[in-house]
């Protein structure tokens, strides 16, 4: 598996790389990951090609490489490895992915993350061009596909769900809080919903504690604030990360867009801490309104306010949505989609064969 963003920052894609990984290899494939670091590799079985900058797109900042040395060190990566498939996650994005497309004449899977705008938007007609060497196409949600057939064609397209790790999720022991808390997991850029949280939480009016796990380009502005009941968590380990989550009484995803896939909103759901999050496309298609979410339009601090209050007040509704949130998220185990997606890698074998 070949990844564009540096796996030693955290982000979904990162996640859904790593987490396919060790699940393929625990059904006996010999999974690699050819990525870059900025730090000490996160995978036993995978070759770093050098560090990343910072590059904005679809309304963030990705840590990607695009240095010759690193399409140096992903051709020798691939010709040291000799691997029988390539899969490449978000194949149009600078760095190893656009090298291992050019390079490697075996067959390769291309998954497509993203929903929004596409990157380079000028290099399209070329992009288009070199992404028909891709034996297989696959999106993580129909968001992403409808992006993915918009800005770089095809005709056709697997629609495979992002995965979670739910055994692993689940033996993480819960973060301990002497009052209710509400866990907000995410960059702290405009379009993750930070500002909007914070708003939100100025008129609360209860004795709780909002725990901000992550960093980014608007942290030190919104930290600013002195926002009252707010604990700044920064970088924190997968294992923090999830303990916090599993101790919070509530998880809150205000994102504005540009989201495929709720993936964060599974993994709260397999910890079993009920959610708010925004009525916007890639979380509305994971956590259905008022089954296993309370979902309220994006961007609206005073609607966000409410259903915090609401559900703060309502230890019922929060084991309801609990209760329906682990039985969504059991569709959606890593185990599963990486049996899917060994099926994508045989068909993909054949059709080159």
């Amino acid at each position: 598996m070949v990844c564009p963003y540096s796996m030693s920052r955290p982000g979904g894609v990162q996640g859904q790389v790593l987490g396919l990984a060790r699940e393929l290899r625990a059904i006996g494939v010999d999974a690699r990951i050819i990525a870059p670091c900025d730090g000490p590799p996160p995978d036993p079985a995978m070759v770093s090609v050098g560090p990343t900058v910072e590059w904005e797109s679809n309304g963030s900042v990705a840590p990607i490489a695009t240095s010759p040395a690193t399409a140096r060190r992903t051709a020798e990566a691939l010709r040291s490895i000799e691997p029988d498939v390539v899969h490449l996650h978000e194949p149009v994005v600078p760095g190893p992915c656009l090298s291992s497309l050019l390079g490697f004449e075996g067959p390769i899977v291309g998954t497509f993350h993203s929903s929004g705008d596409a990157p380079l938007p000028w290099l399209r007609p070329v992009a288009r061009s070199v992404l028909a060497r891709l034996t297989l196409r696959v999106a993580v949600s129909d968001a992403a596909r409808v992006t993915a057939e918009q800005h770089w064609g095809g005709d056709e397209y697997v629609v495979l769900w992002n995965g979670i790790e739910i055994d692993r999720i689940a033996a993480v022991a819960p973060a301990r809080s002497d009052r209710p808390a509400v866990c907000f997991v995410g960059r702290h850029e405009p379009r993750k919903g930070l500002a909007v949280l914070l708003d939100a939480w100025a008129g609360l009016d209860r004795d709780a504690v909002c725990w901000v796990v992550g960093t980014g380009p608007q942290g030190e502005e919104l930290r600013r604030r002195r926002t009252p009941g707010v604990e700044w968590l920064g970088a924190v380990t997968e294992a923090e990360r999830d303990a916090r989550v599993r101790g919070a009484t509530l998880f809150c995803a205000p994102s504005l867009g540009g989201e495929s896939f709720g993936i964060v909103l599974l993994e709260a759901m397999a910890a079993g801490t009920a959610i708010v999050a925004t009525a916007i496309g890639g979380y509305a298609d994971v956590a259905r309104a008022g089954r296993e979410a309370v979902l309220v339009p994006p961007g609206d601090a005073d609607a966000l306010r409410a259903a915090l209050r609401a559900l703060l007040d309502d230890a019922d509704r929060r084991a309801a949505l609990v209760a329906a949130g682990h039985r969504r998220a059991e569709g959606f185990s890593m185990r599963a989609l990486a049996e899917r997606y060994l099926e994508c890698y045989e068909r993909a074998r054949v059709s080159v064969a």
